[in-house]
């Protein structure tokens, strides 16, 4: 546990080493969080790129998340640590009243691989969003999956895949419409002006 280190400051590598298996989850559900709410570009980018780093690990099967060793030195006063503990223990403990383990299909090494999978899909998603408010359905998605891994609970993180479809729909109509209106730009212009040769 992190009260028996002794030192006044802890680096990430330490907190990833306490959390061991369920290190993976609760890195998705802290790069899913910051996109819940309606937040400017790069934000949802930044996410997205990290999120589809984790994911890759989760597909290839590694037991505890890789991050740069400049990453895993950083610190945190032990202080600081406490007293975020302190404000989700609440939380996580109202969670843990309706959330348990169950529809374990998403639990063990192939389960997990198979989350990756899908995570990857919504970290695609993540990064293609529309700017502002087109992550919010996709932040909540990825959040209640990571909550329901940590739970080992698979009705929370169909609820998140489900809420996640939606995100990605949205996302793939923001792609398709934007390439679209480029298209039809270019194709305005090569009328408009023959000697472009567009």
């Amino acid at each position: 546990m992190l009260a028996s280190q002794e030192s006044e400051r802890l680096t990430v590598g330490d907190i990833i080493a306490v959390l061991r298996d369920r290190a993976f989850a609760l890195l998705v559900v802290l790069l899913g969080l910051p996109n819940c709410l309606p937040m400017p570009p790069p934000i949802p980018l930044v996410c997205g790129l990290v999120l589809l780093v984790i994911a890759i690990q989760i597909v290839a099967g590694m037991s505890a998340p890789w991050l740069p060793r400049r990453l895993l030195d950083q610190s945190i006063a032990r202080e600081t640590v406490a007293k975020a503990v302190k404000r989700a223990v609440p939380l996580l403990r109202r969670l843990e009243r309706w959330s348990r383990p169950r529809l374990s299909v998403f639990d063990g090494a192939v389960g997990m691989r198979g989350m990756g999978v899908l995570i990857l899909a919504l970290a695609l998603a993540l990064i293609v969003a529309p700017p502002f408010f087109g992550q919010i359905p996709l932040g909540l998605a990825v959040s209640l999956i990571g909550l329901g891994l940590v739970e080992r609970d698979g009705f929370v993180v169909l609820i998140g895949l489900l809420i996640g479809g939606v995100g990605v729909g949205i996302s793939i109509g923001f792609v398709y419409t934007l390439f679209a209106s480029i298209m039809g730009a270019f194709a305005w212009l090569s009328q408009a002006i023959p000697g472009l040769g567009l």
